[in-house]
């Protein structure tokens, strides 16, 4: 499969059409699970975007060699090895934050987000397509992460970055769990709005 995309096009259909929690509903777990906080969203959504990043290089380079019988273990253990290595760095260089994003990081491992551009993209275009599409749609889930860890922490905390902006904390309701479901729903309904949007003033199909 030829890819016939440019850079920029990849970047913005991972952050835009293709977004990973608000497009595709993929990685849900750490988007309800840890995203109460900006920083939480930015810290797990950059070591998504490392392990996305290279993980697509890694498979793009060695495609050719991989037995289609293995490439699912074959993708797994590249996740991992990815994963192993962002792991000792934060634990090494940020210990407070790496302790409050907890058994997350791990699980990058399982993200499905991931996996999948390594089937549907990784293993059948060049190193650097391969590229540009893993920082696409890194970027598009920390983007998202991140989007929810603002509005959460600002309606449950009435913070922003751990800053108090509002004086008063609006709604406790956005720092539990259930409201990452609620968030992330309002966030998919706005993306669909604005394709939809775009698509009627361009005078194309839905």
């Amino acid at each position: 499969m030829a890819n016939d995309k440019s850079s920029m096009q990849l970047i913005s259909r991972g952050i835009l059409s293709e977004n990973p929690i608000f497009k595709l509903a993929l990685s849900m777990c750490p988007a309800v699970g840890i995203s109460t906080t900006v920083m939480n969203g930015l810290l797990l959504g950059i070591a998504v975007l490392f392990v996305q990043v290279f993980s697509s290089v890694t498979i793009s380079i060695f495609k050719n060699l991989i037995h289609p019988r293995i490439r699912i273990p074959t993708y797994t253990l590249t996740i991992a090895t990815w994963v192993t290595v962002i792991d000792l760095v934060l634990a090494a260089y940020l210990p407070e934050a790496y302790a409050k994003m907890g058994i997350f990081v791990k699980l990058i491992v399982a993200f499905a987000i991931i996996t999948m551009r390594l089937e549907m993209f990784a293993s059948k275009e060049s190193v650097n397509d391969s590229f540009w599409d893993g920082l696409g749609m890194g970027l598009g889930f920390m983007v998202g992460m991140m989007t929810i860890g603002f509005v959460r922490e600002l309606l449950g905390s009435g913070a922003i970055f751990g800053y108090d902006v509002l004086g008063f904390k609006p709604l406790l309701f956005f720092i539990l769990p259930s409201a990452g479901f609620f968030v992330v729903g309002l966030m998919m309904a706005f993306f669909n709005w604005i394709e939809i949007f775009y698509k009627r003033s361009k005078g194309l199909k839905r």
